[in-house]
């Protein structure tokens, strides 16, 4: 069954060097180079497969995201490191871009060089 099965996510970007670069370096993924074709990361419970496509066609919509424990530093790392958070209009979002969910949960959404919708959360 599918419930018991390891989940792959893909992201499609169209150079692959920025995209080792930026999620290599700037995101702090452990990449395995599995070049020509894409640049894999690696987990006890997943995979991400960064896929080299022609063009990316950016959705309106969060393509990949991570829970992570501190988002308040996670944002400030990759602040400093040059990555902008994305603000939405209607959105109550504080000085960090992080919107307070109904439910509870922090949010902040952030691009890669492709323009694919990214996300933290805490």
């Amino acid at each position: 069954m599918l419930s018991d099965a390891r989940q792959v996510g893909f992201v499609g970007v169209t150079d692959l060097d920025e995209a080792q670069r930026f999620y290599g370096d700037v995101l702090g993924l452990d990449l395995a180079d599995a070049r020509p074709f894409a640049l894999v990361h690696q987990t006890a419970a997943t995979q991400l497969r960064i896929t080299l496509v022609e063009e990316v066609i950016a959705a309106p919509y969060t393509v990949l995201g991570w829970a992570v424990a501190d988002l308040e530093s996670e944002i400030d790392r990759l602040t400093a490191a040059g990555v902008p958070f994305n603000r939405y209009d209607g959105m109550a979002q504080d000085d960090r871009g992080i919107w307070s969910s109904p439910c509870g949960a922090r949010i902040a959404w952030f691009h890669d060089p492709d323009g694919n919708n990214l996300s933290l959360e805490g």
